[in-house]
């Protein structure tokens, strides 16, 4: 189900997470060559992908019970 960014932050490891609209979270690193996710370095590119949906896998699991 697609929702949302509403905002970012860090978790404990220091890698970025998305906070969707929804409540849930998801994981938006930038890892190459498996994660091509640039924008999420800076504060400009974060910024920008605000509005932008991702694929809420928790709200599909829960969707489907």
């Amino acid at each position: 189900m697609e929702q949302p960014i509403v905002g970012f932050h860090k978790d404990e490891y220091d890698d970025w997470v998305a906070d969707l609209k929804c409540g849930h979270t998801q994981h938006v690193r930038h890892d190459p060559p498996w994660q091509l996710r640039p924008w999420v370095i800076s504060e400009e590119g974060r910024k920008s992908k605000i509005g932008m949906e991702l694929n809420c896998k928790k709200c599909e699991k829960s969707d489907s019970i």
